[in-house]
């Protein structure tokens, strides 16, 4: 029989630096789920389940991450649980009643409002939909983090919190008709929280935009170390994201994926890869992803970069480590602090 301290020693793996700094895993797919999914059937909630592909044994969307249709026929209620710190809902299309233990909030066409944790259950009930005979949500919530670490949440870190439809179109609207720096191409506001100050995002785990892409144009490439559920809210036929792991010297994206916005489909944007939004129809389009940079905004690794911006650099002959937002005077307050510690003694 084994001693404690053999068992102990047992179940340890030192493994070679240079060869485990960078294990090999599954990556994340680039994957589509249409809104086919959810305009039609009974009431239900379809996930979106990607762990088997990851070798996760928990269901998944990401490895932070789950996102879900919820679809509720006209008169029918669903209920909806999760072990998480943040659940968000966006109304992809319908009016009903949403009811738990944080209270009862009317919702429409288009709102989104999220709670911290919920012991219980969320009661969704669809009043009325003009199309499709019943209600459609996009539920992203964060119980794959807590499976990954084992825990179930206990504190609350935000309260329940709505964003009104019409409250963002008109923000968005007043930044568009502003001329202080020009024409813009990239009209979007990010949704932030009260409790969330300092990283401007709609919980401390949970990151969303809503990002509008004018008609005849086009957002140049950016990425990102957060992965994106991307939910395309409207678009005409020709309105796509090009995403791919590399960009060439004119900041075109090598060998890219083509993912068509279908209004109420979601796609899937891996972590690190340049995408660009194109909208080559006639009218505005509009795309809101959900993401896990809120943990990333606060761990300071979330290190978004537009492709101009690189090009430029490296055009002087820069390669930076970060794009986190760091001001001069803040960078030369920390090599000081360097040298002061390092004479310290």
């Amino acid at each position: 029989m084994l001693s404690q301290e053999d068992k102990w020693c047992s179940r340890g793996i030192i493994n070679e630096y240079g060869s485990a700094a960078n294990p090999e895993m599954n990556t994340i797919p680039v994957l589509e789920y249409p809104p086919t999914l959810h305009e039609n059937g009974d009431t239900r909630i379809i996930n979106f389940e990607v762990n088997n592909y990851l070798n996760i044994d928990y269901k998944c969307t990401s490895p932070n991450l789950m996102a879900s249709f919820v679809r509720i026929c006209v008169s029918n209620e669903i209920e909806t649980t999760a072990n998480a710190t943040s659940q968000a809902f966006y109304v992809i299309r319908g009016k009903g009643i949403s009811k738990s233990e944080h209270g009862e909030i009317t919702w429409n066409t288009g709102d989104l409002f999220v709670v911290p944790v919920t012991k219980g259950s969320i009661k969704h009930k669809c009043i009325s939909a003009e199309n499709f005979g019943g209600a459609a949500l996009y539920w992203v919530h964060d119980e794959p983090l807590m499976e990954y670490l084992g825990v179930s949440p206990i504190k609350a870190k935000f309260e329940p919190t709505l964003f009104k439809h019409e409250k963002m179109i008109s923000e968005i609207e007043t930044i568009k008709h502003s001329n202080s720096e020009g024409v813009r191409n990239r009209l979007g506001v990010l949704l932030g929280n009260k409790a969330c100050e300092q990283t401007k995002t709609l919980t401390h785990v949970l990151w969303s935009l809503l990002n509008s892409i004018p008609s005849k144009n086009t957002q140049r490439p950016h990425r990102h170390n957060s992965i994106a559920l991307d939910l395309a809210v409207s678009g005409n036929p020709n309105v796509y994201t090009l995403m791919g792991k590399e960009i060439d010297t004119q900041g075109n994206i090598i060998n890219p994926i083509r993912c068509n916005w279908t209004p109420g489909g979601v796609f899937i944007t891996p972590p690190g890869w340049w995408h660009s939004h194109h909208n080559e129809s006639d009218e505005d389009a509009w795309v809101l992803p959900m993401q896990d940079a809120g943990l990333y905004t606060h761990q300071r690794t979330l290190d978004i970069r537009f492709v101009d911006d690189e090009l430029e650099l490296n055009k002087n002959g820069k390669i930076r480590g970060t794009s986190f937002n760091l001001t001069d005077k803040q960078y030369i307050n920390m090599v000081e602090l360097n040298k002061f510690n390092n004479n310290y003694e």
